[in-house]
């Protein structure tokens, strides 16, 4: 019943760079205050989270320099992986998030290559369980 995503060979480069950027905003070594997060995201970027409110850019960035004022633990584990290209240097990244070895969500990321590196333009998450 579930469909089987297949990432094609001429995209194994993108899927690798793009794989090692996720979870979005989880990742220090793209970096943690909110000038980086502002470059990370696309002027019209907004999400869906997993409880399905949508968010802009404003509060997601207000959040997250809110997150990180104070030191946290967070465990993640990625896996299932897949990249599709939808337009010229715009593709979308799939994958699957456990977090906190208990809150087990789908992922979905949109992101277009830019001169100024690779930009977020749109984010889901999609609750598959959460005990």
């Amino acid at each position: 019943m579930e469909p089987e995503p297949i990432t094609g060979s001429e995209l194994k480069d993108v899927l690798a760079e793009l794989s090692r950027r996720e979870p979005i905003f989880h990742r220090p070594e793209f970096g943690r205050s909110r000038a980086d997060f502002e470059k990370m995201v696309a002027p019209d970027f907004w999400e869906v989270g997993a409880s399905g409110r949508r968010y802009s850019r404003k509060f997601v960035l207000n959040t997250l320099e809110e997150r990180y004022l104070v030191p946290y633990e967070d465990i993640w584990e990625t896996s299932e992986f897949h990249c599709r290209r939808l337009a010229p240097d715009t593709y979308l990244l799939t994958y699957t998030l456990l977090q906190n070895r208990e809150r087990l969500t789908r992922r979905s990321t949109v992101w277009q290559s830019t001169s100024d590196g690779w930009k977020i333009l749109y984010h889901q998450g999609t609750i598959v369980l959460d005990t």
